[in-house]
C-alpha cells in the first residue's frame, strides 16, 4: 500500500495540528500493509528538525511557502509514481487539489478536520462544493464532526473520530523547578497557566477570560499569579488589558518556549485554565495532566472532550465570570496526581490502533485492497 498525504506541517513545525500530523504519518508508516508514505507539507518553520526517522516516509519539501510552488511538487511527485491507494488530505484548504489527484489516480480521499477550520464553510466556494465528495473524514473530535456535518452535507456514516495522541514518556509529575520560578519571578506563587499562541485571529483561547477574573480571586487568594505561554501579535493588547484591569503585577508572559522546556514549565502550574470558546480538542489539557497538574476546561468547545466531559478535569462556562472562578478554586484545591491510567484512552498505542482501523476501512472498502488485519 502506497499512501500520499498532503499536509500543512509536520516535522519541522510547531503547535498542535503539526504534533498531530506527526503522530498522524508516524501511525501510517507503522502500518503493517503499507509500503511508502509520501508526504509534502506546506510549511517548515524550523528546517532543522524537517526530516523524520522513518523508515517508509518520503518527506517532500521542494512546494514551501508558495502556494503555487506547492502544486507543481505535486504534481511532479506523482507523475513520478502515479499509484496511490490513499491520499491523505491534512486540510480543508487542500481540497481541490486532493479532489483532482483522486480523478487522476482513482484513489480515495480521507481527510483530515481539527477545528475551527472546518466548523463553518471555508471562503473558497470551490472547496465547499468538493469537500462533499471525499470518501470519508477523520476529526479531531466530536463537536469538529458535529458543526462539520452541518454546512458540509457529507453523509455522516463517513465520518470518524481520532482524537490526539499522548505520548506520557515525555512528561511525568515532577517538582517546580527554581531557576524557572526566579526566570518569571513566581517563587511563593499560585500558579495559574495556560499555553497557546497569542494571535489577534484566535482569541477564543481563553486569556482574557482569565485575567478578568483574576482582581477577584486575588481577594482570596493573594499570593495568585497568571503565567501565559506563546507568542503572537496579540501579546501587547493582552498586556494592556491585564494594566486597565489592574493584575499586570500578577500576569507574566513567557513567550515562545521550546519543546524540551515545555513539561518543566507545566510543572510550575497548580491548575491550568484554558476556557476557551473554539478549541478543537485542546491537547495542552493533555499535557498538563500527563504532568499531574489539576486543569480547568471550558464547556462550549473541544476542550470538555480532551477532558472526558469532566471526567480528568474541572469544566467552566467561559462566558460565566462566577463560573469560571469556582471551578479555578475547586482546582487549585486537587492535589497533583498523574491519572496515568484514565490517560489511557489518549495513548498513542490507541491511536495507531484507531487509524490503522480507519484506513483498513477506506482503502479496504472503497479502492478493492484486501487488508491482512
Amino acid at each position: 500500500m502506497r499512501i500520499l498525504v498532503l499536509i500543512s506541517d509536520a516535522f519541522g513545525g510547531y503547535g498542535g495540528i503539526a504534533l498531530y500530523n506527526r503522530d498522524m504519518l508516524t501511525a501510517l508508516c507503522s502500518h503493517p500493509n503499507c509500503n511508502e508514505v509520501v508526504a509534502i507539507p506546506r510549511l517548515v518553520k524550523n528546517p532543522g528538525e524537517s526530516k523524520a526517522q522513518l523508515a517508509k516516509l518520503t518527506y517532500v519539501t521542494d512546494g514551501l511557502h508558495s502556494k503555487s510552488r506547492y502544486i507543481r511538487t505535486v504534481f511532479w511527485k506523482v507523475l513520478q509514481n502515479p499509484r496511490f491507494d490513499l491520499i491523505v488530505c491534512g486540510h480543508i484548504n487542500l481540497i481541490p487539489v486532493a479532489m483532482f489527484l483522486r480523478t487522476w489516480l482513482r484513489a480515495p480521499v480521507l481527510l483530515e478536520i481539527y477545528g475551527i477550520d472546518a466548523w463553518q464553510p471555508t471562503s473558497n466556494h470551490i472547496t465547499n462544493l468538493l469537500v462533499r465528495k471525499v470518501d470519508a473524514f477523520i476529526s479531531i473530535s466530536k463537536i469538529t464532526l458535529q458543526r462539520f456535518l452541518a454546512w458540509s452535507k457529507v453523509p455522516a456514516e463517513k465520518g470518524f473520530i481520532l482524537p490526539n495522541a499522548i505520548h506520557k514518556e515525555r512528561y511525568g509529575v515532577g517538582p517546580k523547578k527554581q531557576d524557572l520560578l526566579r526566570r518569571y519571578g513566581l517563587e511563593g506563587k499560585t500558579v495559574l497557566m495556560t499555553l497557546g499562541r497569542l494571535v489577534s485571529e484566535e482569541r477564543y483561547k481563553g486569556f482574557d477570560e482569565v485575567i478578568e477574573v483574576l482582581p477577584e480571586l486575588a481577594k482570596e487568594i493573594p499570593d495568585i499569579a497568571y503565567l501565559i505561554i506563546g507568542k503572537g501579535d496579540d501579546r501587547r493588547r493582552l498586556m494592556e488589558k491585564a494594566r486597565k484591569t489592574g493584575v499586570s503585577n500578577r500576569v507574566v508572559f513567557t513567550g515562545f518556549i521550546d519543546e524540551s522546556e515545555k513539561a518543566d514549565h507545566f510543572r510550575l502550574a497548580d491548575t491550568y485554565v484554558m476556557p476557551s470558546q473554539g478549541e478543537g480538542f485542546g491537547f495542552v489539557f493533555l499535557e498538563a495532566l500527563a504532568c499531574g497538574i489539576p486543569v480547568v476546561a471550558s464547556k462550549m468547545d473541544g476542550g470538555r472532550e480532551a477532558i472526558r466531559n469532566g471526567k480528568l478535569g474541572l469544566l467552566a462556562d467561559p462566558t460565566n465570570k462566577n463560573d469560571l472562578i469556582i471551578a479555578i478554586r475547586k482546582s487549585l484545591n486537587k492535589k497533583r496526581r498523574l491519572v496515568k491510567k484514565e490517560l489511557d484512552y489518549f495513548s498513542f498505542e490507541k491511536f495507531v490502533e484507531r487509524q490503522h482501523h480507519i484506513v483498513n476501512f477506506v482503502v479496504g472498502e472503497m479502492n478493492g485492497f484486501k487488508t491482512t488485519t
